[in-house]
């Protein structure tokens, strides 16, 4: 059994947390929101999930190094400098962070990596997303993690290819590039689907989120994973073991 803390409670993710770590037989240690007493949060944890705000991830990293736990970041929006922490966090304590902790997601970006990596620059990678029309940040976490994951299959760099927020007089599409197109509206848990299009063939992977328990069930199943780990900065494919 597990006492897992959970950084931005009074979230949407966070009640489903709390929810998903009771039916899986571990315990919540507590939960905090802004201004709350993250040190002292982890200091009674065996683990801290963390999704709440890029603005608090360096605290809520020094308070996982402090305790000696490790953390699982489902925080999206994060920039160069919250992963450059997030790199020297791992030096010390065990550290997973993705843009997305649902294991269909996960096993989404293995198949997105596998089908770039076998077709040419010549099929086209086209992301497109829907969330709820309360989301803040986009393309979303998830889309740049698959995008990341087609970058990868193709041995190119994501920032260098990555085609986003097309309007007007845009000219023809650049060979080897990876398009993005979000959509926000309703109350959309998540709505992810990759488009491969070649020469008179077209492939789609898609994923659906029903309900966000899915995201609080593989993050609580990457912190069992977790703990117990040496430090280091760790991926949700890990956890599946592919």
């Amino acid at each position: 059994m597990a006492l897992i803390g959970i950084v931005g409670n009074e979230g949407a993710m966070g009640q489903a947390l709390a929810e998903v770590i009771a039916e899986s037989g571990h315990t919540v240690a507590g939960g905090i929101d802004r201004g709350g007493d993250v040190a002292g949060l982890a200091d009674r944890s065996s683990a801290l999930v963390d999704f709440s705000a890029p603005a608090a991830l360096e605290a809520n990293l020094h308070a996982a190094i402090g305790a000696g736990i490790p953390i699982v970041i489902g925080t999206t929006g994060l920039e160069d400098r919250h992963h450059t922490a997030i790199d020297d966090a791992a030096r010390a304590v065990p550290v997973l962070q993705t843009g997305n902790t649902s294991l269909g997601v996960t096993l989404l970006a293995h198949l997105v990596r596998e089908a770039a990596s076998r077709l040419g620059p010549d099929w086209d990678i086209e992301i497109v997303e829907m969330h709820h029309r309360r989301k803040v940040d986009a393309p979303s976490g998830t889309a740049l993690l698959l995008g990341e994951a087609a970058a990868k299959g193709r041995g190119i760099t994501l920032a260098d290819h990555s085609e986003r927020g097309r309007d007007g007089h845009t000219g023809a599409r650049r060979e080897g590039a990876i398009g993005f197109a979000a959509l926000r509206g309703g109350t959309v848990a998540g709505e992810h689907s990759v488009v491969l299009a070649g020469e008179e063939e077209r492939i789609t992977l898609s994923h659906s989120a029903e309900n966000r328990s899915i995201f609080a069930r593989g993050a609580v199943r990457a912190a069992e994973w977790l703990i117990g780990r040496s430090a280091g900065r760790y991926t949700m494919e890990e956890v599946l073991g592919i």
